[in-house]
């Protein structure tokens, strides 16, 4: 069944080339579809073009159809173009004629359009409370390794002290950012299209604001012409935002394998977290960062497609649109996943205790040396050229014991703020 079936057949390779796997994606849409059908046969019944027996029915129907996707037994065959054409099928297979009314007053432009808002605007909400734990984890870790230090690099070349609770910290601030991010994207999606229809509008005297009533979105995008044009701008600004996370993510990932290699050897996990190699028996790998790595990096790619395929069409709908659909939600997905991973091992990590007198790390503290010697009067640059002196004769002798006292320095790191700074 098609929505646009004038009573011919499409020539079978163009039916495949065009459809796609547009089934299997489309089931992540369903139970939004289902939503805004519902919202839609209330509207219709507002404004007198159905009767509220007939509503009745609709919400029946389509109770039913909710039901089977809820319990994951819908199924969209090969006969059905899409979602859409599978739950209009259904309800006229069985409602008879009420069911072929739920198609009045919109198109499948602005089906599609509200379902994947509706689809975004849930899934960034869960994107937002996934990374809230995983934000309360790393504070969690941050406090109970705060004492511990750790040698910073910069040019991955031995630099000043840092500690465990300041790398924790510094990821979990990262977080805010990316929510904040995030949050500003989810206002952009929380705008109903739901009565734009093929993109401009409709002859029967619908009522929009019911409809956004009933979807729960907290406007409506009033413009039709704008409403179509969404599609595309919503996916370059979720790619872009779920990117920025991506790419917090990917980076701590980088760090945890870089440490857990036996030349840094900073920490460990436990044998059930790491895999081995089929001919060397001492391998400890970090294959779930890496792959947390990898994922994260080729999501962070998204916002370049998303830009591609939108960046040249003019105003009204093309198919090209039809091409965001899948790699979007398939992002989605991935972050939901990665997040969930990424906070469930990150618990497991262990902590080791670092020797700071290893000769490798035996220049860490010579910043604190010359801030030492600046605090007992001596310029800066004549405290930067003794202590360098020292180091080129091989006599500096670091001071381990100096406090760094700032807000947000390795002795202050000021955990109980960042906890606050978290959206609401």
């Amino acid at each position: 069944m098609k929505l646009w079936d004038k009573g011919f057949s499409i020539d079978k390779k163009i039916e495949q080339f065009t459809v796609g796997n547009d089934r299997e994606i489309d089931l992540h849409i369903a139970k939004y579809d289902v939503q805004a059908s519902l919202a839609h046969a209330i509207m219709l019944e507002s404004i007198g073009i159905i009767t509220s027996e007939e509503l009745q029915k609709l919400k029946s129907g389509l109770g039913v159809i909710a039901e089977t996707i809820e319990n994951r037994t819908f199924v969209i065959e090969d006969s059905f173009e899409d979602v859409h054409s599978k739950i209009e099928f259904e309800l006229t297979k069985t409602l008879g004629e009420v069911g072929k009314k739920i198609h009045t007053a919109r198109s499948r432009n602005d089906q599609v359009l509200v379902a994947l808002q509706l689809y975004y605007k849930e899934s960034l909400q869960i994107i937002n409370d996934k990374t809230k734990t995983f934000f309360d984890t790393l504070l969690s870790l941050a406090e109970t390794h705060k004492s511990k230090l750790l040698p910073g690099y910069t040019h991955l070349q031995v630099a000043m002290p840092s500690s465990f609770g300041l790398w924790f910290s510094a990821y979990a601030e990262l977080l805010i950012d990316d929510v904040y991010v995030l949050n500003a994207v989810s206002k952009i999606v929380d705008q109903n299209p739901l009565g734009s229809a093929a993109g401009y509008g409709s002859s029967f005297p619908i009522d929009r604001n019911i409809t956004t009533e009933e979807l729960g979105f907290s406007t409506l995008k009033f413009n039709v012409v704008a409403a179509q044009l969404s599609r595309g701008k919503c996916e370059r600004v979720i790619a872009n935002a779920l990117g920025g996370l991506c790419n917090t993510m990917s980076r701590f990932a980088m760090d945890i394998c870089l440490y857990m290699s036996q030349n840094f050897g900073f920490i460990s996990f436990p044998d059930k977290l790491t895999t081995g190699s089929s001919i060397m028996p001492h391998k400890k790998n970090p294959d779930v960062f890496e792959l947390i790595r990898g994922k994260c990096n080729k999501i962070q790619a998204l916002h370049s497609e998303m830009l591609l395929i939108t960046n040249n069409l003019p105003s009204g709908y093309h198919r090209d649109f039809q091409l965001l659909k899948e790699n979007i939600i398939n992002a989605f997905e991935d972050v939901k996943d990665i997040l969930d991973i990424f906070n469930y091992a990150i618990q497991q990590i262990i902590v080791k205790d670092i020797d700071l007198n290893d000769e490798k790390h035996q220049y860490l503290f010579t910043v604190d040396s010359i801030n030492n010697l600046v605090v007992e009067g001596m310029s800066f640059r004549e405290a930067y050229q003794k202590i360098g002196n020292e180091v080129q004769a091989g006599t500096y002798k670091p001071d381990l014991g100096k406090e760094h006292s700032h807000m947000g320095s390795i002795h202050n790191l000021g955990l109980e703020y960042i906890r606050k700074k978290f959206p609401e």
